[in-house]
């Protein structure tokens, strides 16, 4: 294995036990819940997930050296919202299939899933209320109207080829970057002493967000459905544009533009769709340059932590990037 992920994986089993309660904490709340929202939230949380935005919060906890309780609730509430976020998604996206199993949305219908996604986020909203931390609550409030208006600019493009690489990051940055530095810097509130930390952690946060969504849009190309849990080419059938078709787009022949766009327009992929698609990003090097894109915020996500204290904490954090650039679904 390589030492890097051997690190991280390491260092996330020295959360483990944090990261349990953290599950404990979640279903407590579903627990208190109408009937369909513990039955409906149950189903998409026991669908597990990589937890590791939680999974990070207790790690920058553990690296200040906090020993108190607010990492563990914090951490369910940063899951919570970004559980909100997939259940809304999947209507938004009309998605049938997410981590292998039936969606929320196909399996209760749209109303009771927007209603299930909107109790998520209140009662997380709530969660973070009860700590009456103004200046964490403007935090998650600031990356959830990120995450919101992300997800409108990325509406505005549907369907259209003529994306940005701009246009791109900055959806990518609302949508996912600003929780990921929601969930890193929120720590740095739990005490003064941790305040000078608050900017490379916010930094560092929102560049490891950037990597892991450039990685997630390449695996929907690369990965295979039994890994991904979903079918591959998901994206595009959805009418959204990712890095890779952005940057092969300008350098694709005629008649691999109007295969895209078929696909991207109409959701029309022909049996031999994949493999076509494929072997255009191959020979103009897309998903490479793409992967080479994702592994700069990497880089930039570890030189944010170089004012932090070191220790074991602090190598799993500077590990925790080239993990997301090997993982495989």
């Amino acid at each position: 294995m390589d030492p890097n992920a051997a690190s991280l994986a390491a260092g996330f089993e020295a959360v483990r036990p944090r990261l349990e309660r953290v599950e404990r904490f979640i279903a407590d709340q579903l627990a208190s819940g109408p009937e369909l929202v513990r039955e409906a939230g149950g189903y998409v949380l026991e669908a597990g997930g990589k937890r590791l935005r939680p999974a990070i919060l207790l790690t920058v906890a553990r690296l200040l050296g906090y020993e108190g309780e607010l990492d563990l609730r914090y951490g369910a509430i940063v899951e919570m919202i970004h559980t909100a976020t997939l259940v809304h998604d999947d209507i938004i996206d009309s998605a049938t299939v997410r981590r292998g199993r039936a969606t929320a949305n196909h399996r209760w219908g749209n109303q009771l899933t927007v209603l299930l996604g909107d109790w998520l986020y209140l009662r997380a909203i709530d969660l973070a209320l009860q700590v009456a931390d103004i200046a964490a609550m403007q935090r998650l409030s600031f990356a959830t109207t990120q995450m919101t208006e992300g997800e409108i600019l990325g509406l505005a493009l549907h369907g259209q080829s003529d994306v940005s690489r701009e246009q791109y990051l900055e959806i990518t940055r609302r949508k996912t970057a600003e929780l990921f530095a929601a969930a890193c810097s929120l720590p740095a509130h739990f005490s003064t002493a941790f305040e000078p930390h608050r900017a490379a952690l916010d930094a560092y946060g929102r560049n490891i967000g950037m990597c892991f969504q450039i990685v997630d849009d390449i695996l929907d190309i690369v990965g295979s459905q039994q890994r991904l849990g979903k079918p591959v080419f998901s994206d595009l059938r959805e009418g959204k544009l990712t890095l890779p078709f952005i940057l092969a787009l300008p350098r694709t022949s005629v008649a691999e533009r109007a295969l895209i766009e078929r696909v991207l327009t109409r959701n029309e992929l022909p049996d031999d769709g994949p493999e076509r698609l494929l072997a255009v990003l191959d020979r103009l090097g897309a998903v490479a340059e793409a992967r080479a894109i994702a592994d700069e915020f990497g880089r930039r996500a570890v030189a944010a932590l170089a004012p932090l204290p070191r220790g074991p904490a602090f190598e799993v954090l500077a590990a925790a990037p080239r993990y997301v650039l090997e993982r495989e679904f």
